[in-house]
């Protein structure tokens, strides 16, 4: 029975407490200490799964086609991101229309805070902590060039900061929403890296990736607005109670901060929108280079398969002659 206690605290979801209903009693959790054991044993379970979908799907497609260093580093970290991607927005997809998220846009901010969780919406944050943490030793793992560790460091921090914060501050519902429209557009994203190294010449997943990204940024402007603008100041509970997880609705009754937290969104949207125009333009300018290149080259090509068209006889110092030497031009006859 010790050791099945031990187990338990590595593999299930700590903190659970029965919450009445009208229907009875229902189980339901909330966060602690413990749970960095949880996440520590599918930090190991992650590494695990990352190395299988490494050995025995990325490795052999790699074989296949032949493709250079700088790629073969970008298709591995494309297909690893990939399979994530899918299997957490069909999860997330999963949890937010079960637990009416969806069907009841109110849930997002009514009764907040929301300090107890269903079992799978738990579950489900501990298993995205424990992803992007065990993408750390990855770098290691993966071999990853040095140029490209501050980028996925920065990617990894700002998940892991995002999904930590909702966590801890007691928003997992509106989070679960922004992951869903994040996962999608990053799917979308990798989809496409993935045909392109496979056909250079296909393009058309980035442009419907470009379609899902404009989408999902706008819906995500949307949610911070309704929430913060309208939703968490008409919340009950506006004391400061950090015990009841009560941290910052207070706050939102202050128009001057509401109007800076959506301002700071707004700026991040927008410079997030900023890069994503200036990689476009930089594909375009890219495409639009190639295709000049590739006219001039097949006109280059059409001239110098033109046959040349010679005079008869042969030319001796830069003057055509006659095959028997002589002129072929007529002589003018002199008049008498």
């Amino acid at each position: 029975q010790v050791t099945a206690k031990t187990a338990f605290l590595f593999i299930l979801p700590q903190y659970n407490v029965s919450v009445p209903t009208a229907d009875g009693e229902l189980v339901q959790y909330h966060y602690g200490l413990k749970d960095l054991v949880t996440i520590l044993f599918y930090i190991f379970i992650a590494i695990i799964l990352h190395a299988v979908v490494q050995e025995y799907a990325l490795d052999k497609i790699n074989r296949r086609l032949h493709l250079s260093k700088v790629k073969h580093s970008k298709f591995n970290e494309s297909g690893q991101l990939v399979a994530f991607h899918l299997t957490s927005m069909v999860w997330c997809l999963y949890v937010v229309v079960t637990e009416g998220y969806v069907s009841n846009p109110r849930s997002l901010w009514e009764n907040y805070p929301h300090v107890y969780l269903p079992f799978q919406v738990k579950f489900f944050y501990l298993c995205q902590l424990a992803y992007w943490l065990h993408a750390l030793p990855e770098l290691y793992f993966q071999k990853v060039r040095k140029e490209e560790i501050p980028r996925q460091l920065r990617c990894i921090a700002l998940y892991l900061v995002h999904i930590a914060g909702a966590y801890l501050l007691n928003l997992t519902r509106l989070g679960l929403i922004l992951l869903l429209l994040q996962y999608l557009a990053e799917f979308f994203f990798h989809m496409a890296r993935l045909v392109y190294f496979t056909d250079e010449n296909n393009e058309k997943l980035f442009n419907v990736w470009a379609v899902v990204f404009v989408v999902t940024r706008l819906f995500t402007l949307t949610l911070y607005i309704l929430v913060i603008g309208f939703g968490l100041p008409r919340v009950e509970n506006q004391a400061l109670d950090p015990e009841r997880g009560n941290f910052f609705s207070f706050l939102f009754n202050n128009i001057l901060f509401r109007m800076s937290v959506l301002l700071l969104v707004c700026l991040f949207q927008a410079s997030v929108m900023w890069r994503f125009i200036h990689f476009q333009l930089r594909r375009w300018r890219e495409y639009w280079n190639e295709q000049s290149s590739r006219k001039r080259a097949a006109a280059g090509t059409k001239q110098q398969a033109k046959p040349l068209k010679r005079d008869s006889g042969y030319h001796e110092n830069g003057v055509v002659k006659a095959e028997n030497g002589t002129s072929p031009r007529t002589k003018k006859l002199k008049s008498p």
